[in-house]
């Protein structure tokens, strides 16, 4: 897999300054529908160095479901970014943790700048797309698309770097770089093309409209 260079291209922005290999060792492989977790488990492990189980955290939100605590559509099922936020601060609250998390609309043209500052805290993005119309993702720089799939659907990772210059079998350009939960660690991030990233980004979620963006940030000691 290819690894970074900085020195190789000044314009690559990655998320708190880490490379490639430190960002992808925060994947780990989903089992079932529970790719808003695990994007929120990796912000913890990176923001706070907290390990908490997806897996553990997705069937909590689901007995709060039951209780009328609603931080998912249906128990097993999807989590919105409203939710996602909603989810970060229930744990900052029950686990006393000084996280915060805000639900917004994202520009694409300023997602790099928020990758480059050290205080941007950690953005998830989530895609949607219709039938027949799945982006393509890469894993590094493999040709093999891993969203070869003619369903709808939708997905949550992490934003952790912007390389205009990495490619994808060599010759299609692919800069988006995401922690993505469907390999356990490894040394690469999943890429896609700008086009495909900016269309499924701005799918018009209901309840959330286009270019869904929650951050999760570590509070500062004076905010506690």
């Amino acid at each position: 897999m290819r690894a970074f260079s900085d020195k190789i291209n000044p314009m690559r922005k990655t998320l708190l300054a880490k490379t490639e290999s430190q960002l992808a060792a925060l994947q780990a492989r989903q089992v079932g529908n529970t790719c808003s977790f695990h994007a929120i488990a990796a912000a913890l492990r990176l923001l706070l160095d907290l390990p908490i189980d997806p897996a553990e955290l997705s069937d909590e939100v689901d007995r709060l479901w039951r209780r009328g605590r609603f931080m998912r559509v249906w128990p097993g099922w999807a989590v919105t970014p409203r939710m996602q936020a909603r989810i970060v601060r229930h744990l900052a609250k029950t686990r006393d943790l000084p996280v915060t998390a805000d639900y917004r609309r994202g520009n694409p043209d300023l997602l790099p700048d928020l990758l480059a500052d050290p205080a941007g805290g950690v953005p998830l993005v989530t895609l949607i797309w219709l039938w027949g119309k799945a982006p393509p993702i890469y894993h590094g720089d493999s040709p093999v698309n891993h969203n070869l799939t003619r369903k709808a659907g939708g997905h949550t990772m992490i934003l952790a770097a912007y390389d205009p210059a990495h490619l994808t079998a060599g010759h299609l350009q692919t800069p988006w770089g995401l922690i993505n939960p469907w390999v356990a660690g490894g040394d690469a991030l999943y890429w896609m093309a700008d086009p495909d990233f900016r269309r499924a980004w701005r799918f018009r979620l209901p309840g959330s409209g286009p270019n869904p963006l929650v951050i999760i940030k570590r509070k500062a000691p004076d905010d506690r």
